[in-house]
C-alpha cells in the first residue's frame, strides 16, 4: 500500500492479485488496485486526467494516459474523498506502477498529485 500527499491531495493505493482472472500458464496475471483520493487541503480540487507508468518484472514499461478515472473527473471539496477500483494485467508475476493525477484548483492552478510506486506481485513469489 502507498500513501502520497501532494499539495493537500492524498492518494492511497492498495493493490491485490486476482487469481481467479489470471492464467499463469499463459503468462497472464491480473492485479486490481483500490485508489482513495482524499482532499486533505483547504482548497477545492478537481481531477482532470491520469498518467500511469507500469513496469513488468522484465523491465518493460508501458505508459497510460487518459481523461479522468473510470469515466469520472471528481471534484473534491476539502475533506471529501473519491474511491475507485481498477485493474492492470501483466505478463510477469511481479511488476510496479506509479504515476500522477493532473489536478486543478478552483482558482485555476494546475498541479500533479503524485502516486508513489507500488508493487504488483503474486503472493509468495517474492521472499
Amino acid at each position: 500500500m502507498t500513501n502520497t500527499l501532494t499539495r493537500g491531495v492524498r492518494v492511497i493505493v492498495a493493490p491485490r492479485y486476482v487469481p481467479e482472472q489470471s492464467e499463469p500458464s499463459r503468462s497472464h496475471y491480473l492485479f486490481s488496485y483500490q485508489v482513495t483520493i482524499r482532499n486533505d487541503g483547504d482548497e477545492t480540487v478537481q481531477l482532470l486526467s491520469r498518467h500511469w507508468i507500469i513496469t513488468n518484472g522484465e523491465g518493460k514499461t508501458e505508459e497510460v494516459r487518459g481523461l479522468g478515472v473510470i469515466g469520472f473527473q471528481p471534484k473534491l471539496e476539502p475533506g471529501e474523498q473519491f474511491q475507485y477500483t481498477s485493474g492492470c494485467p501483466l505478463t510477469t508475476p511481479v511488476g510496479t506502477m506509479h504515476g500522477s493525477y493532473q489536478m486543478v484548483t478552483d482558482g485555476g492552478d494546475n498541479f500533479d498529485a503524485l502516486i508513489e510506486p507500488f508493487r504488483l506481485a503474486v503472493p509468495r513469489v517474492l521472499n
